[in-house]
């Protein structure tokens, strides 16, 4: 496993809390979009697209890159801010998030955006896409049902980001159940379980525990983590890299609305977006933060 430095660490954490910013700004501009659950994720996503993903801005189809698969796709501001920032287009654009004809639309679409790897308005579907996605990558393109590599079986790994209301839907069980039957090692998913989504906390929705017990009962290595601890989120990625006969998932415990008081565990900001007085008192909060 690799050792990952406190500069790297600060750097990433930083990059997250200034992508907070720019979702702030977004929503709060566009008076629509998802907050919380984009603030939840934003470490998870700086951690892999500035350090651990194998990707090109400047070629975002390159055969051999990292596929990151946004399956909790109402989030998408964050992708958005993360995926400007690292260049796959003008950070400038972020101004027409949900704007009319914008390509940062409030569900991110594969044909209209730069890094976007899968279309994602109904949630669900990361684990399966994901699945197919892996396997093909495995089999080098070979029209077979194998299950052994194959001779030119690609390098890239797929990543899945899902949210911890979407695996209420049964197609997340049953793409997980085809990634270990075929032992898929290069899938890797990253559970953003901030335990709150649009009507309440999840536990009361329809809870999911053990959820560390369910996914290995699947089959799938699993690690749970503090998902907004750079470090633990780093070293996580490598472990699930080393892990070659089946399926990985890192369940990282966050906190909905991160960053922010009057977000934080609150499911009335799962979708809402901030008045003038709460953009204000939220974008000094932030800026806070960066300064600690």
């Amino acid at each position: 496993m690799h050792v990952h430095s406190e500069a790297l660490i600060k750097e990433l954490a930083f990059k997250a809390q200034e992508c907070r910013m720019q979702v702030m700004q977004m929503v709060h501009a566009a008076q629509t979009g998802h907050i919380g659950g984009a603030f939840s994720v934003a470490e998870i996503l700086t951690t892999l697209y500035f350090h651990h993903l194998r990707i090109d801005p400047k070629n975002p189809d390159w055969a051999d890159r990292d596929r990151l698969l946004f399956s909790k796709g109402h989030a998408c501001a964050m992708l958005y801010a993360v995926l400007a920032n690292r260049g796959f287009f003008p950070v400038e654009e972020l101004s027409t998030f949900r704007c009319l004809n914008s390509r940062l639309q409030g569900h991110p679409d594969r044909l209209k955006l730069p890094g976007i790897e899968i279309s994602a308005g109904p949630l669900g579907h990361g684990v399966a896409i994901g699945a197919g996605m892996a396997l093909a990558l495995r089999m080098g393109g070979k029209p077979s049902s194998q299950s052994a590599p194959s001779s030119r079986a690609s390098r890239a790994r797929v990543y899945t980001v899902l949210g911890d209301g979407e695996i209420n839907a049964g197609v997340i069980w049953e793409g997980a159940l085809v990634a270990s039957k075929y032992r898929l090692g290069n899938l890797t998913a990253i559970l953003d379980y901030n335990g709150i989504q649009q009507t309440g906390a999840t536990a009361d929705v329809l809870s999911t525990e053990p959820i560390a017990d369910k996914w290995e009962s699947f089959g799938w290595h699993v690690q749970e983590i503090h998902g907004h601890n750079v470090r633990e989120i780093l070293e996580a990625l490598d472990r699930a890299d080393e892990v070659h006969a089946r399926p990985s998932i890192i369940i990282a415990r966050t906190t909905k609305g991160k960053g922010v008081s009057r977000f934080e565990y609150d499911h009335r900001w799962h979708g809402a977006p901030p008045d003038d007085t709460q953009f204000a008192e939220a974008l000094d909060e932030l800026k806070t933060g960066m300064a600690i």
